[in-house]
């Protein structure tokens, strides 16, 4: 490792415990800067609700850290949008959002469009599939950015157990469930850019931002936008800009093989790019499934597409002037 990444792991890698909850309030109210929530959703009816009231009743209702949750709803089929609201989210559509240009399917399509209608200072980002869900993993990764102003991108890192579809814990290890991270994120990472190797959940999906720097990376439209945004960030901001936090256990549900692999390819390809800015020859992933007795291919297409940084879109712009 790095001798730049160990003193990062020592001076930039904290416990939810460090900053406590007054600490990160004051820091708030002296600096004035709002924080947005925003949770992309696709059929999370199961677990969003629980997750949007954790942050109201910690972080909205009994103290004033959180000003807006956001739940994007990408096109759910089942009861996502009427949780997410029930349980007091503002739920905004992915399609009613910047309607001239037509959606793609991804999570990083969400994050993007998400920019448009949020209002914070600071967006955290937090997946809608987690169980027994803690504000803590708002607080951890808000406070750093509200206490330091140095701090551009705050990423969570947790254990991440196998689990059941009830969520309980399967298995021998703690980390058995960053699969597509060990074998396809953290060997890219250690191989191309050393200097982020110390991140401990380099692909998870709780992290926040200054809208100052999200607003000038361009959005992966797929699995490849928390690869990217890191890569990216590092080489706008720097190492030192960056940072993460320990918020405990992660429990969420887990994917199936072919579809880590589809994730691994899309992460692959995000990284190709970055390394490159090449073309693919064949943009696309082959996979099989046994049919009878026989396998039969089904042939998947890798994201191929990003999103521009949104200080270039023209709607964002005419927002802040307005």
């Amino acid at each position: 490792m790095l001798e730049e990444v160990e003193r990062w792991l020592i001076e930039r890698s904290w416990s939810v415990s460090d900053r406590p909850l007054h600490r990160i309030l004051a820091a708030k109210r002296s600096s004035g800067q709002t924080v947005s929530v925003v949770l992309p959703a696709l059929n999370e009816e199961a677990t969003v609700g629980d997750i949007v009231s954790v942050i109201r009743h910690d972080l909205v209702l009994q103290v004033p850290l959180v000003d807006e949750v956001v739940v994007i709803d990408s096109g759910s089929t089942d009861r996502t949008s009427e949780v997410a609201a029930a349980a007091g989210a503002t739920v905004v559509h992915r399609d009613a959002i910047l309607p001239r240009l037509p959606a793609v399917p991804g999570k990083g399509e969400v994050l993007w469009r998400s920019l448009l209608v949020t209002r914070g200072d600071i967006v955290c980002f937090v997946d809608a599939d987690l169980r027994e869900f803690s504000s803590d993993f708002v607080t951890g990764i808000v406070g750093p950015l509200l206490t330091d102003p140095g701090l551009q991108l705050v990423k969570a890192m947790y254990d991440r157990p196998m689990t059941t579809a009830d969520g309980s814990i399967t298995g021998a290890g703690a980390g058995q469930g960053g699969r597509v991270t060990e074998l396809m994120a953290r060997p890219l990472l250690n191989m191309h850019w050393p200097q982020l190797a110390g991140f401990v959940q380099p692909l998870g999906g709780e992290y926040a931002a200054r809208r100052g720097l999200l607003e000038q990376l361009p959005f992966p439209v797929g699995y490849g936008i928390e690869l990217g945004m890191l890569v990216d960030a590092l080489h706008l901001v720097g190492l030192d800009a960056l940072a993460q936090v320990d918020v405990g256990v992660r429990k969420h549900r887990h994917q199936d093989g072919q579809a880590l692999g589809r994730m691994a390819a899309a992460i692959y390809r995000t990284a190709q790019l970055r390394l490159a800015r090449a073309h693919l020859l064949r943009p696309s992933l082959t996979q099989f499934e046994r049919a009878g007795d026989a396998f039969e291919p089904r042939t998947y297409s890798v994201d191929t597409e990003e999103r521009p940084p949104m200080r270039d879109v023209a709607e964002y712009q005419s927002r802040k002037v307005a």
